[in-house]
C-alpha cells in the first residue's frame, strides 16, 4: 500500500525525486468508509447552487466571491493584501497595500474568469492549464520562471532557502513530469463510474504531487476544483473556492497529501476534501442569504426615512455589484445628474449604508462597508 501512489526512484544527480503512478489508485479507494462524506458534500453543493439560482442578482455575488477566492488563494502562497485593498486598486485608488501582492490577486481574478469563459469553448486540457498559469504568473513573482510552460528544470518544495537537498518533497522531474501529466489529462475525460467530487479530490492531490510549473501550483492547483465542477455541470456557476478551509487547515492540508505520496492513504485525503466541500458549500450559503438580509435591511432603512427613491433602490443594486463608487460613476450607472447622484451618496452616507473613505471634500470616493466585511471574513491576515 505504501507504493499506491507512487515511489521515490534516484535521479543521475543523486537525490531522489518523486513519480506518482497514474490514476486511478490501485488497489481502488474504499468508498464504503467515504458514502457518508459524500452524501453530505453532494447535499450542501446542491443547497449552495439552488439558493444561488434565487439571488436577486447572483452576478454581484459570484464577482465578490471570485475575489475573496483570489484573496485567499494567493494569501496561502504567501501574498499580503486585503478585500478592501483589492477593490481600491480596481477602483484606481492610490493604494496602501503592496502593490506588487495587489497585482498577484488581479491576476488569479483574471485568470479564474478566463478560464470559465474558455470551458464554454472546449473541454478541460493541458492547453488551458497552461493558459491559466500565464495569466497568473504575468508581472508578478515567479514571471521569470517561464509562465505558461510545464517544467524544464527541476523543482522542489521546501522552506524559504532550503537547497535541493534540504527539500520536504522532491516532485518527479520534467521528463516524467510531462508524462504524468499526459496521463492526468486522460484521466480528467476518462468515465470510470467514480462520483465527480471523489474524483476531483483525486485529480487535484495528483496534480500537487506533480507539481508541473517551475512556480504557482498552488493556485493552478485550486483553480482546477473550481474548473472542473464547472466543467461536469455540478455547479451551475463556479462558486466553490476551498481557499477558505485550506488556509484554516493548511498543515493538515499539506501533510495529508504527503500521506498520500508515502502511505498511499487515499482516503484520509478524500474524507479531509469532501469535509472542505460540505463546511465551503455550507459557509458560502449562509453568506448569501446574510447579503439577502442585508439588502432587505438597507430597503427597510429607505423606506423609514423616506428615501425610497427609485434611484436609491436602483443604487443598491449598484453597490453590490461596485463595493467602492464615486459621483461620477453613480451618474453614469443610473443614468442622472451629478448633482443627483452626490445627493443619493450623501443620504447612504448618512444613513451608514456608505462610508466616504478619501477624506477630500471633491472627487470623494464611498465603500460599502458592511458587504465588504461580511464578504471579508476570513481573509484577515
Amino acid at each position: 500500500m505504501k507504493e499506491r501512489a507512487g515511489v521515490y526512484l534516484p535521479q543521475p544527480a543523486g537525490y531522489k525525486a518523486y513519480i506518482p503512478k497514474p490514476l486511478p489508485p490501485q488497489p481502488p479507494v474504499r468508498y464504503a468508509e467515504l458514502q457518508r462524506h459524500i452524501s453530505e458534500a453532494d447535499r450542501a453543493l446542491a443547497k449552495l447552487d439552488g439558493i444561488i439560482t434565487v439571488l436577486p442578482n447572483p452576478g454581484f455575488f459570484l464577482s465578490m466571491y471570485v475575489k475573496k477566492e483570489a484573496l485567499l488563494s494567493s494569501q496561502i502562497e504567501g501574498t499580503q493584501a486585503s478585500l478592501e485593498g483589492v477593490l481600491e486598486y480596481e477602483a484606481d485608488m492610490a493604494v496602501k497595500e503592496d502593490i506588487n501582492d495587489l497585482h498577484e490577486v488581479v491576476n488569479y481574478i483574471k485568470a479564474l474568469d478566463h478560464g470559465i469563459v474558455r470551458l464554454a469553448e472546449m473541454p478541460m486540457s493541458l492547453r488551458l492549464i497552461r493558459e491559466i498559469h500565464k495569466i497568473l504568473m504575468d508581472g508578478v513573482r515567479g514571471k521569470n520562471k517561464t509562465p505558461g510552460e510545464f517544467k524544464r528544470s527541476q523543482n522542489w518544495v521546501g522552506p524559504p532557502g532550503a537547497t535541493l537537498n534540504q527539500a520536504v518533497f522532491v516532485p518527479p522531474p520534467p521528463e516524467e513530469s510531462h508524462q504524468a501529466m499526459s496521463d492526468l489529462e486522460k484521466y480528467l475525460h476518462t468515465g470510470n463510474g467514480l462520483p465527480p467530487l471523489v474524483k476531483i479530490a483525486l485529480i487535484h492531490a495528483q496534480f500537487e504531487t506533480i507539481h508541473p510549473f517551475l512556480d504557482g501550483n498552488g493556485r493552478v492547483g485550486r483553480l482546477l476544483i473550481t474548473y472542473y465542477l464547472f466543467w461536469k455541470g455540478i455547479l451551475s456557476k463556479p462558486l466553490l473556492y476551498l481557499s477558505l478551509y485550506l488556509k484554516k487547515h493548511q498543515q493538515e492540508y499539506y501533510s495529508l497529501l504527503m500521506k498520500v505520496r508515502t502511505e498511499g492513504d487515499w482516503e484520509s485525503w478524500v474524507k479531509f476534501f469532501l469535509t472542505g466541500i460540505t463546511e465551503t458549500s455550507e459557509e458560502a450559503a449562509k453568506t448569501a442569504k446574510a447579503i439577502i438580509g442585508l439588502k432587505e435591511k438597507i430597503i427597510a432603512t429607505l423606506c423609514q426615512k423616506s428615501y425610497a427613491s427609485s434611484g436609491a433602490i436602483r443604487l443598491i443594486e449598484v453597490i453590490f455589484n461596485t463595493p467602492i463608487i464615486d459621483a461620477k460613476e453613480c451618474a453614469k450607472r443610473l443614468k442622472i445628474s451629478q448633482v443627483s447622484a452626490n445627493q443619493l451618496l450623501n443620504r447612504f452616507e448618512e444613513i451608514g449604508v456608505l462610508k466616504e473613505i478619501t477624506g477630500k471634500k471633491r472627487y470623494k470616493k464611498y465603500l460599502f462597508k458592511e458587504f465588504v466585511g461580511l464578504m471579508s471574513k476570513g481573509t484577515e491576515q
